[in-house]
This record gives structure tokens, C-alpha cells and sequence, in this order.
């Protein structure tokens, strides 16, 4: 009996998320896949261009292991991309593309990646980054992404950096062999994709997520969410963000229409709603808060899911959006995880409580996944599982099947965050309610001592964002000679506002008196045009800090 329970070559088939686009050319055959501006393409086609691509990278000597870079906003080649590379039998490393020519130069250093996919409208600061490179060293290939739209509105690619790419890609799409038997991983723990954490704590890490991991996490986003076959899905995230929260190879399983867009602003996401039926779209709090704060964003005339990360949004953020229309879910998730392995699930009761309170409880990033094994939160020093009382502060640990198999060439790191007692340590710290939801209060570099007593930066930024007047805002620890630490606050305001609408440092400090204990209110409060944030709307807090030692 258990000589036929052993796993063989009919039942143990590595797991790859892969396959999703195969089976889609064959279920959604003509549905549309991607749509941008006036570009539509099938399943169908955009199964054989991702061949192409495959083809093309491994008749230029990309081999299995390799690693092969991409520099792209969200245009229909990112999303492509997402399958062609790991078809080759490469490791993906899509790149955020807000960095600076230094921090690029690192991470490619880094991966050693052996051939980069760069937009035309990164090509400079790309070659600026391949420029600090040390001698000797031995360069990536490139190929230049130039879609006709953007270089009609924009200054084109100038000849003399063509010359330094090998091939455009549309050319690296013809030159492929559409019926390319595409490389499937060996076993499904083979790396799939390295992602860079985008820097919060001021140093990015190299996460290796295999193929295993990678469809855990797909199949999980798509069970959790609840997507419906044949979406219509607004690409209002980054691709280069945790491959889309998994999104991009998730989208495939469920036939969806895929709107690819370069870059957006309310208005915007407002237009192609409208225009094309938009029904799911994720994004930071950030992107949330630009759509609540948009004058211009008229009511939806049929809701819109909204799935949201990042960061703990803010209540009032989160209830001025669903009072637009959206329907937002809330989740929680790292680069170390590949996207969100924590949820607020809603439940049916909460419907009948009052706006706030509903924004509050969906504020909490909730319980764990179905694709996710554990999570608790617990004491750092003794591993020891916290009161469930909503109150006492301990480290989010995680462990199941989308967790990362470590940090790439950093030994120290992965055995730093994976415990020998098998938690993988996220370093944010948060409490676990009565009811086994988890919420996040603060990283535990963000969190303020001040006299003794830990400040959570999200509980004051959560008054702040109740001002009407307020843009953004972020609280971060200032030294001080008596207290340790003080909160100072940084804060934008909204563009429009009326001289004698503008809050003073003195009435906002007010208002975070009337509503917080003393300790916990800001001693300092700095207007700001716009705070630092990372690409997926993170505010850089690091930076605030260095800033606040300054402040008088």
C-alpha cells in the first residue's frame, strides 16, 4: 500500500504558474488579454509572443538560472515579460523604475544579470547605471522597449543609443520561433523571479521566490479576492511591485482583459473605468488617497473592487473611497511573501455598523490565507505568542508555502529573518485583536519610544489623515534630550486649498491633543509639497528621520 502512495513522474509535475498562459490561449482564444491606448491582443497572441521572446532570449545565450533584468512601467512587454523570461528557463528580475543611476548600477551588479529589457524612456538612466559599473566588469545585453505612443508625446531614442542595445523588442519578438517548446523548471523549487525589497529600511534585498512558491501565492490571490473568470483588471499597481501582488500570472488563469497603462493620476483612472468596464484594480493606500482626493473623480455608476496594501491605510482614506463607489479589501503582504498572504475578511454583520466603524475594522490586515500556513505575532525576544487583546505589540511571524527561500548571496540576512523555529520574521510590529485578526501598528524601526512608552506612527498619521485639509502624512521619531524620542509629524496638504483653509503647526497639533493621549502628540509638525515615497507609494520614512535630527 505505500509502495503506491509514492509521489511519480504522473502525479509530482513541478508546480509553475507558467502553464496558466497556455491554458489560456486555449480557453480564452480570442478574448482580449492586453489593452493599451490603441493596441489590443488576444490570449492567443499573447501566448505566442511570449514564446517568441523565450525563443529569442535563449538564441542569444540566455540558459537556465541566468538572470534577466527588465526596466519597464506597465506597458503590454512588462506584462509579457512576466511569462516569456521564466519560459526560457531565466530568472526574472523586473526593476523599480524610480531609482536612482547608483542604486540601479548596485542591483544589477548584484543579480549579474546577463540581459537587460529596458523602456526607451529609462534607456539613459540605464546606460548611466551600466556607466558605474567597474572596469572589467562584464556588461548585461539590451533591448530597447519603444512602444509608438509614448515616443509620440515624448522626445524619441536618440540613434546614438540604439547602438548600444542588440535588438528592439518587437524585433526580439519576430526573430522567435512562435512553436518554442518553452523550459519548465526541473523541480518547483527552481528560482522563478528575484525581487528587490524597495527600501523602506534604506537597504534593498535580493528575495528568491521558486516556481513552487510563485503558483502557492497565484492560485491564493485569486481564491481570496474571489476574481471571477473574464475580469476586466486596471493595472493601477506596479508590475515591478512583487510581480503585481501575483496578479500577472493570475490574470492569465481567469481569462481577464488586462488594461496596461504607463502612467496614471485620478483623472485617468477615472477615463478608463468608464471607457472600459473596469471591475477589479489593486493599489497602495497611496493610490487610494489620490482617487478620495480627487476633485474631478465623479460617484462610480457600478463598484469597482479595489485591493489594497502597503502600508496600513488610513480610515478616513479607506471610508472616503468606499463612499465613491469602490469596493475596497484590504491585505496584507511583503516582497518576502510575493504578494498579499494576510486579508481583513469581511464579515457579513460588520455590513450593518456605522461607516467608521467599518473602515476601522477593515483598516486591520486580518487573517491568514488559504495559501498561507501560520501567521501569530509574537514576542522577539522569547517567541512567545502575545496576548489577543488588541493591545499588546509583538513581531508578525508568518510560515507557509509563498514564503521566500532566502535573500540572494546574503546568508546572514535569510537566517536573521527564518528561524530555526520555523517563523519567517517580517519586522513589522502589530497585535492580534480577540477575534485572530492581526493588525499592523508600525515597523519596528518606525516605532516611537518616548519616555518609556511605544508610539505607533499609524495611530497618530490616522488622525492626521482625518484633517480635512490633509494630504499626506507620516510621524517619525525625533531625538530629544529629556524624552529620548518625540513624534515629529510631516505633512502635505491639499493643492487648491484657500490661504485661510490651511491648517497651522499650532491648530494641528491641537486637534492631535483633543483626540490622542499627550505623549503620543506630535511635538513638531513640517509642512511639505510632497513626502518621499518609494515607488509603491511607501513614505520613506529613513529619510524623514535623517530630516527631523535637523528640525529646530
Amino acid at each position: 500500500m505505500e509502495q503506491l502512495l509514492l509521489p511519480n513522474s504522473a502525479n509530482s509535475t513541478p508546480l509553475t504558474t507558467l502553464g496558466f498562459l497556455e491554458r489560456a490561449a486555449a480557453a480564452y482564444t480570442d478574448c482580449p488579454s492586453l489593452v493599451y491606448n490603441n493596441t489590443t491582443y488576444t490570449w492567443s497572441e499573447t501566448h505566442r509572443r511570449c514564446l517568441q521572446v523565450a525563443s529569442s532570449l535563449s538564441s542569444v545565450g540566455i540558459q537556465r538560472g541566468h538572470v534577466v533584468s527588465v526596466v519597464a512601467p506597465n506597458v503590454p512587454s512588462m506584462y509579457e515579460l512576466q511569462f516569456g523570461v521564466p519560459m526560457s528557463g531565466a530568472i526574472l528580475n523586473n526593476i523599480n523604475t524610480r531609482l536612482d543611476a547608483h542604486t540601479l548600477s548596485v542591483l544589477l551588479q548584484h543579480s549579474e544579470s546577463k540581459l537587460v529589457f529596458v523602456d526607451h524612456l529609462h534607456s539613459s538612466l540605464l546606460l548611466e547605471a551600466l556607466s558605474l559599473f567597474p572596469r572589467n566588469t562584464k556588461r548585461p545585453h539590451l533591448v530597447l522597449i519603444d512602444d509608438d505612443a509614448a515616443a509620440s508625446s515624448t522626445t524619441t531614442t536618440s540613434p546614438t543609443v540604439t547602438v548600444d542595445f542588440i535588438d528592439t523588442y518587437e524585433g526580439f519578438v519576430e526573430e522567435g520561433d512562435p512553436m518554442y517548446k518553452w523550459v519548465q523548471p526541473r523541480s518547483e523549487w527552481d528560482p522563478m523571479v528575484l525581487n528587490y525589497t524597495s527600501g523602506t529600511t534604506s537597504s534593498p534585498k535580493g528575495v528568491i521566490h521558486s516556481h513552487r512558491g510563485i503558483f502557492i501565492l497565484t492560485a491564493n490571490a485569486l481564491i481570496d479576492w474571489a476574481v471571477p473568470k473574464l475580469p476586466v483588471y486596471l493595472w493601477t499597481l506596479p508590475m515591478f511591485h512583487a510581480n503585481g501582488w501575483g496578479y500577472t500570472w493570475g490574470m492569465a488563469a481567469v481569462g481577464a482583459t488586462n488594461i496596461c497603462l504607463r502612467r496614471f493620476d485620478a483623472s485617468t483612472i477615472s477615463d478608463l473605468i468608464q471607457k472600459h468596464n473596469v471591475t477589479h484594480m489593486c493599489g497602495a493606500p497611496v493610490v487610494l488617497n489620490m482617487i478620495s482626493n480627487s476633485p474631478d473623480f465623479e460617484p462610480l455608476k457600478t463598484p469597482v473592487q479595489i485591493l489594497t496594501a502597503g502600508a496600513p491605510p488610513p480610515a478616513p482614506v479607506l471610508s472616503r473611497t468606499e463612499s465613491m463607489g469602490f469596493v475596497v479589501s484590504h491585505g496584507y503582504g511583503l516582497t518576502e511573501t510575493a504578494g498579499l498572504v494576510v486579508s481583513c475578511a469581511w464579515k457579513p454583520e460588520w455590513d450593518k455598523l456605522p461607516l467608521e466603524e467599518r473602515a476601522r475594522l477593515k483598516a486591520r490586515q486580518g487573517v491568514k490565507t488559504v495559501g498561507l500556513a501560520e501567521v501569530d505575532v509574537v514576542n522577539p525576544e522569547t517567541g512567545e505568542s502575545v496576548k489577543r487583546d488588541g493591545v499588546s505589540l509583538g513581531e508578525v511571524v508568518l510560515r507557509g508555502g509563498c514564503v521566500t527561500v532566502g535573500y540572494f548571496k546574503d546568508k546572514e540576512a535569510t537566517r536573521r529573518c527564518i528561524s530555526d523555529n520555523g517563523w519567517f520574521y517580517t519586522g513589522d510590529i502589530g497585535v492580534m485583536h480577540a477575534d485572530g485578526y492581526v493588525e499592523i501598528k508600525d515597523r519596528s524601526k518606525d516605532v516611537i519610544i518616548s519616555g518609556g512608552e511605544n508610539i505607533c506612527s499609524a495611530e497618530v498619521e490616522s488622525v492626521l489623515y482625518s484633517i480635512t485639509a490633509v494630504n499626506e502624512a507620516a510621524v517619525v521619531a525625533r531625538p530629544d534630550m529629556f524624552w529620548g524620542e518625540i513624534p515629529c509629524a510631516f505633512v502635505s496638504l491639499k493643492r487648491d486649498l484657500e490661504l485661510t483653509k490651511k491648517p497651522t503647526e499650532k491648530e494641528i497639533i491641537e486637534y492631535c491633543r483633543a483626540r490622542l493621549p499627550r505623549y503620543m502628540v506630535p511635538r513638531k509638525v513640517v509642512f511639505s509639497e510632497e513626502l518621499p515615497k518609494t515607488s509603491t507609494g511607501k513614505i520613506q520614512k529613513y529619510l524623514l528621520r535623517e530630516f527631523a535630527k535637523s528640525v529646530s
